[in-house]
């Protein structure tokens, strides 16, 4: 069935107002990919169509074809196409057995490190809405905003990155509605959350180490320094192999020696880099010596 097709069986109403067709939906595709190494195939087209037809309002545009010009020119347009094809779907401490290797394997040598007046370094590489780096400050930090506190004076960072501007906006903010919250163990939200109208704000202190940053991981990385830790789960999952392979080549110049990738529970290292990893535990690596 044709992407055209696809969508003129299924879509309703509301969603006939512009003509799209299988080349509108290549084009787009091969928009997204080149910018973004994410994959759209045709069984993705009632999803393209739902998330860019509000992109085509918004501009006062008529079709998809115009659309496709404009963005074509106008970086900012298409940055905001890229932003409304990206899929950010997250919640605290999602697959939370790396939470928990990060706190029994992790930290107590880091907090040893830290005492001596070390330096630690983590990237949650495609952070999403915030809630992967603010699980992992509530990992290290337990139930003690004191322990937070000391985390900010030390030589310790955390840095989160994401594609998306409007989902780097809302980890920044650190505000969730009540209903996200509820992912956290009940000890946590209290520890750890505060109402402030109808949302839930997260404590500064949990807040204070972490950078959060929009960042291309297809682009140049702006990082000299190695990190420790790195998070990076249930992204390559829209990539092709190559482009998988050339991320973890990357991640593995981008660890200390010794240092650990935490990826997704459905994603697998490509055989094309295997010799740089070992792995040490559920959907985790580390970087061979």
């Amino acid at each position: 069935m044709s992407a055209a097709s696809a969508l003129s069986s299924r879509r309703p109403e509301r969603a006939m107002e512009f003509a799209f067709s299988a080349s509108d939906h290549r084009a787009i595709a091969d928009m997204i990919y080149a910018e973004s190494g994410i994959l759209l195939p045709e069984s993705k087209a009632k999803l393209i169509y739902g998330r860019l037809a509000r992109r085509l309002r918004a501009c006062g545009l008529s079709s998809f074809p115009a659309y496709l010009a404009r963005i074509e020119h106008d970086a900012a347009e298409r940055a905001h196409a890229v932003d409304a094809l990206t899929t950010n779907h997250t919640s605290f401490f999602r697959e939370n057995h790396h939470f928990e290797h990060v706190r029994d394997t992790l930290w107590p040598g880091f907090a040893r490190r830290l005492a001596g007046g070390g330096r630690v370094r983590i990237w949650s590489a495609a952070c999403s809405s915030g809630e992967e780096p603010y699980s992992l400050m509530m990992t290290l930090a337990g139930q003690d905003v004191r322990a937070a506190q000391t985390l900010a004076t030390q030589d310790f960072r955390l840095l989160a990155t994401d594609l998306s501007p409007s989902v780097i906006a809302t980890a920044r903010s650190g505000r969730y509605s009540p209903d996200t919250t509820r992912a956290m163990p009940a000890a946590m939200r209290r520890t750890w959350c505060r109402r402030v109208g109808e949302q839930d704000e997260l404590h500064p202190s949990l807040r204070a180490p972490i950078a959060f940053r929009e960042l291309n991981l297809l682009r140049g990385w702006p990082m000299k320094r190695p990190f420790d830790a790195i998070f990076c789960r249930n992204v390559m999952i829209y990539f092709d192999e190559p482009t998988k392979a050339r991320l973890l080549s990357r991640f593995a110049d981008q660890l200390v020696e010794g240092g650990t990738l935490y990826i997704g529970h459905a994603e697998r290292i490509p055989p094309e880099v295997a010799d740089r990893f070992r792995c040490t535990g559920r959907t985790v690596f580390e970087k061979v010596r």
